[in-house]
């Protein structure tokens, strides 16, 4: 652990600290390189289960889709609606970026798809740069709550919990943190007498919900499809992708054939990077299971004996401030395993936790230090960091909010799961 930090901190990329630190602690429960083969399996075994096809599918979905004209067709349909109300530019900001996440199942595409053409928007209509930006990427977050997600595919996977349940129990805290956003929006737009914009026409409200009916498929196709029994949470994905070209290549007519090896050559750069670190990232949590960390971590902190209550709060702040330093997805990988034996000690739901940790990996996204969409806005709008994370501070306190609503009410996040799978 004290080496991984330790390489962090020195700026190498983060597949190295987990590479090295495996392989340092490996040989020092094995005493040298001679069942090397067998943390070669380990890393294998973290990328093999078939679920996580569904991540490049998903990543290859959004590519498209940030790339043509979904994303624009749905921020016009959202505006034409709500747009004129008092703080209506930045509640359609927040309510684009849960339908785009709804769309796309990622954060970063999410901040690029709308906060793009939206942030301009808002700096003219009198929004300070410091709001409009944080609102971009905690609003962005949202899309690791509602499906797809690509966190949720992640946890499912390590903690072997159902992704299909998983997904339908992120939308209600997903539409929660979406109202909490849209009363702070407004709250914020009445105490600095922001103008409002002109209100749109039936007939051009017509014409805009016209044009985003297509993309709004999206979601009906992954939550229909899934829970209609038609397909798997995989197969949702592989849909999507084909719906997304059909979408942009052949009936908005967006997207070029040539382009295509661009976004191919897009999704594999990230699809590698996340598969790298998955594979890495179980061949380490093997490790620590192995020497046993886990069960030492959690007695010396006093997590074993605590309630159901107590190890979710645990789980809380343990996930949050490692995402302010570490990629999400390494976060998951590293800590669930670690706080298994708990969880299954007190016999919390794993939907519920993983609710839980995806949300506490949305906070930490854009949470100081390092939170991977902090950078993300940094190299998408050219802002110094200082004006990134200025104005963060109150959606970081609605998120942490939110999450003790879900621990105090935990059908926040169950109702709908129990709605769609009655025998669970």
């Amino acid at each position: 652990m004290a080496i991984m930090i330790v390489l962090l901190l020195l700026g190498f990329p983060m597949m190295i600290p987990l590479i090295t630190a495996s392989v340092v602690g490996f040989v020092m429960i094995f005493d040298g390189f001679g069942q090397m083969g067998t943390f070669v399996q380990q890393m294998m075994a973290g990328i093999r289960p078939a679920s996580l096809i569904a991540v490049p599918m998903f990543i290859l979905a959004a590519d498209i889709m940030t790339r043509g004209q979904s994303a624009d067709r749905l921020i016009n349909m959202v505006m034409a609606f709500i747009g004129h109300i008092k703080g209506g530019l930045a509640i359609s900001t927040a309510t684009s970026c849960t339908l785009f996440g709804a769309v796309s199942g990622s954060t970063q595409a999410t901040v690029v798809a709308v906060g793009s053409p939206l942030r301009p928007k808002m700096l003219k209509a009198g929004y300070s740069d410091s709001f409009t930006l944080a609102l971009i990427i905690n609003a962005s977050d949202i899309a690791f709550l509602i499906p797809p997600s690509i966190g949720m595919i992640i946890y499912g996977v390590i903690s072997k919990t159902s992704i299909a349940e998983l997904f339908i129990a992120g939308v209600g805290p997903g539409l929660l943190i979406l109202a909490m956003f849209s009363c702070y929006c407004l709250y914020y737009a009445h105490k600095n007498k922001v103008p409002t914009e002109p209100k749109a026409s039936w007939s051009e409200r017509l014409t805009a919900s016209r044009r985003a009916l297509w993309p709004l498929f999206f979601p009906v196709i992954i939550v229909g499809g899934i829970y209609g029994g038609i397909f798997s949470p995989t197969e949702a994905a592989a849909v999507c992708v084909l719906y997304a070209f059909i979408l942009e290549f052949l009936i908005f007519r967006s997207l070029k054939l040539p382009e295509v090896y661009q976004i191919a050559k897009s999704t594999g750069l990230i699809t590698a990077v996340v598969f790298i670190l998955v594979a890495v990232g179980n061949g380490f949590s093997w490790v620590l299971s192995f020497a046993q960390v886990p069960q030492v971590i959690l007695e010396s902190v006093g997590v074993n004996d605590a309630g159901p209550v107590g190890v979710l709060v645990a789980i809380c702040i343990a996930f949050f401030i490692a995402c302010m330093f570490v990629d999400p997805i390494v976060v998951i990988l590293v800590l669930t395993p670690i706080f298994a034996p708990a969880i299954a000690a007190t016999g919390l739901d794993p939907v519920l936790v993983g609710v839980l940790i995806t949300l506490q990996v949305a906070i930490g996204s854009a949470t100081p230090p390092f939170g991977c969409d902090i950078f993300t806005a940094i190299a998408i709008f050219k802002r110094p960091y200082m004006d990134v994370i200025r104005g963060t501070p109150p959606f970081i306190f609605m998120l942490v909010v939110a999450a003790g609503l879900i621990i105090a009410f935990p059908d926040i996040a169950l109702f709908l799961r129990d709605v769609a799978f009655p025998d669970e």
